[in-house]
């Protein structure tokens, strides 16, 4: 598994969770601390970090 895989696989598992517990890209990114854009790459896998 290489590491676009893992990023993509963070990124499921993200999205799973964030809408299980019924919250916007938007609202997660108010309590990470980040942006909603970052929110989007991160479920994406096209984060720079």
């Amino acid at each position: 598994m290489g590491e676009t895989d893992d990023k993509k696989s963070f990124g499921a598992y993200l999205r799973k969770k964030r809408l299980e517990a019924g919250l916007t890209q938007k609202e997660l990114a108010g309590q990470l601390f980040v942006t909603e854009s970052t929110v989007s790459k991160w479920e994406r896998g096209v984060s720079q970090s």
